[in-house]
Formats: structure tokens, sequence, C-alpha cells
């Protein structure tokens, strides 16, 4: 539970600010490159998968979304790895793109909570 608490506290401000500023600056997916969109996509493989290794814990309750979300951002960093231009083509559609990012956000809301509230003895 520690270490779950631990990677919700590193993690659920991470996506907070993350989807924020993406939901904010959306625009700029537009102009990017292929080049660039592989290497966020490289950046995001390699966290997720620390965190799939840090983090593989299939229980009931809420730390198992710590390691759905390292498994996902796992994903994710593969599909912008191999299909850059997709991501590139999705991006022009800017309410799919606010619309995507908002589970995201909820998510990243949730763990902060957990993270960083007080547990009922």
């Amino acid at each position: 539970m520690a270490n779950s608490k631990n990677i919700a506290g590193l993690l659920g401000p991470a996506l907070i600010a993350i989807t924020i500023s993406e939901t904010v600056n959306v625009h700029i997916w537009a102009g990017n490159t292929a080049a660039g969109i592989h290497f966020n996509g490289a950046v995001l493989f390699v966290v997720g998968l620390a965190i799939a290794r840090a983090h593989n814990l299939w229980v009931r309750g809420w730390p198992v979304l710590v390691t759905l979300s390292g498994w996902f951002i796992m994903f994710l960093g593969l599909f912008r790895m191999f299909f850059p231009e997709l991501q590139l083509e999705g991006a022009k559609h800017t309410s799919a793109v606010i619309a995507e990012t908002m589970p995201v956000l909820a998510v990243g809301i949730y763990l902060t909570y957990k993270a960083y509230s007080r547990e009922a003895r």
C-alpha cells in the first residue's frame, strides 16, 4: 500500500499537469512532426514500463488503478512509437483530443486524492 501511495503521489499530479497542459495547448500537436511524436512515445513507453515493473499489483481496490495506468501509458507509448502519423492525424480533431484527455484527468485527480488523503483507521 505504501508503494501504491508513493507512485500515485507522483503519477496523479503528473497526469493532472500533463492533461491540462495538453488540453490548453492542443494546437501544438497539429504542428508536430512524426519524429517528435515518436520521441514522446519512447518516453511514455519507458515511464509506463517502469510503473508496470515497480507496481504490477492486481488487487481489488484503488491500487490496481496505478497498475492499469502504467500499462496504459506503456501501450500509448508503443502506439506513438509505431504509428506516429496516426497520432498526428488524430491530433487534428481538437474536440476528440479534449474528450480523450478528460478521463485521464479524472484518474489523475483520483490518484492524487488517494495518495495525499489520510486513511481511515
